[in-house]
C-alpha cells in the first residue's frame, strides 16, 4: 500500500528531530515554509504536524509555531543546573505567558529579596512557564524585578516568550551575567498563585530567588519562582575545588 504524502512528510520530520536537526525547545519552520519546501498544500502539512503531535513529539502554540519537545518521564521535570547555558536551555522547552506588567516601588521586604535599596523602582513582570505536554499544570509563576532603563523588556517579553528575561537585557542593552546568586526554599503556595498553577493553596511547593549580576557585581535582574513540588526537581552538580 503507498504511504500517505502526509505521513512520508511526518516520517521525514521525524528524522530531522532524531538527527538533532530540529532540537528540543527549536521551532519548526511555518507551515507555509514547510509547504513550498514540499510543494504541497498548507492542509497536508497540519496533517502531517498532528501526527508528530500525536507523537509528543512537537507542540503547536497559536501565535507561536511548532515547537519540537523531548519524550520525557512524567514524575516532573529534572534539570540540571550547574551553568548558566543550563538555565537558557530550561527556558527554551517552556513558553513564558505573561500574566501583568506594571512598575513598582520596592519596600523594605522586597528590597532584601530583590538587593537592592528600599524605594528604588523596578519594572515587575509575572509570568508562568507553561509545560509544553500539560498546558493545565504550569511549571511555575514568576515574578521578575529589572530595573525600569531596560523599557524594551515590556514589549520583548511577549515578542520572545522562550528567552530568559536576563537573556533579553544582555542581547538589547549589553549587560553580561556573570554570575546567578540562587537561594530555594520550601514553601507553601500563596493563594494569590493557586489556582493559576492548578494546585491547593498551601500545598508544597519550591521557592527559588536568582539575582542575576553584572562583571562588577550589580544585581541587574531577580527573580522570584514558585514551582509545584511534583513538577519540578532541581538538580545540581557538586564538583570538588582542584588543588
Amino acid at each position: 500500500m503507498k504511504e500517505s504524502l502526509y505521513k512520508r512528510i511526518a516520517r521525514e520530520l521525524v528524522q530531522s528531530i532524531a538527527s538533532g536537526k530540529y532540537s528540543p525547545g527549536s521551532l519548526l519552520p511555518s507551515e507555509l515554509e514547510l509547504s513550498e519546501h514540499y510543494e504541497v498544500s498548507r492542509h497536508t502539512i497540519r496533517e502531517a504536524l498532528r501526527e508528530l503531535a500525536a507523537l509528543e513529539l512537537v507542540s503547536r502554540r497559536k501565535g507561536i509555531g511548532t515547537l519540537v519537545i523531548g519524550k520525557g518521564d512524567d514524575n516532573g521535570h529534572a534539570h540540571s543546573l550547574a551553568t548558566l547555558e543550563d538555565l537558557l536551555t530550561l527556558a527554551k522547552t517552556n513558553i513564558r505567558v505573561v500574566k501583568k506588567i506594571d512598575e513598582i516601588v520596592a519596600d523594605y521586604e522586597l528590597a532584601k529579596t530583590i538587593g537592592c535599596q528600599p524605594g528604588s523602582r523596578w519594572l515587575h513582570i509575572a509570568s508562568i512557564r507553561e509545560d509544553s505536554k500539560k498546558k493545565d499544570a504550569p511549571i511555575c509563576w514568576t515574578d521578575s524585578y529589572a530595573s525600569t532603563d531596560y523599557a524594551k523588556v515590556r514589549q520583548l517579553v511577549r515578542s520572545d516568550p522562550f528567552a530568559l528575561i536576563s537573556d533579553l537585557i544582555e542581547k538589547h542593552y549589553g549587560i553580561k551575567s556573570e554570575e546567578v546568586r540562587q537561594t530555594i526554599t520550601a514553601i507553601g503556595v500563596p493563594p494569590k498563585m493557586a489556582k493559576t498553577l492548578g494546585v491547593e493553596p498551601g500545598s508544597p511547593a519550591l521557592k527559588i530567588i536568582r539575582r542575576y549580576t553584572d562583571i562588577a557585581g550589580n544585581v541587574f535582574e531577580t527573580t522570584v519562582s514558585v514551582h509545584p513540588a511534583e513538577r519540578y526537581a532541581c538538580s545540581i552538580v557538586l564538583k570538588r575545588q582542584k588543588g
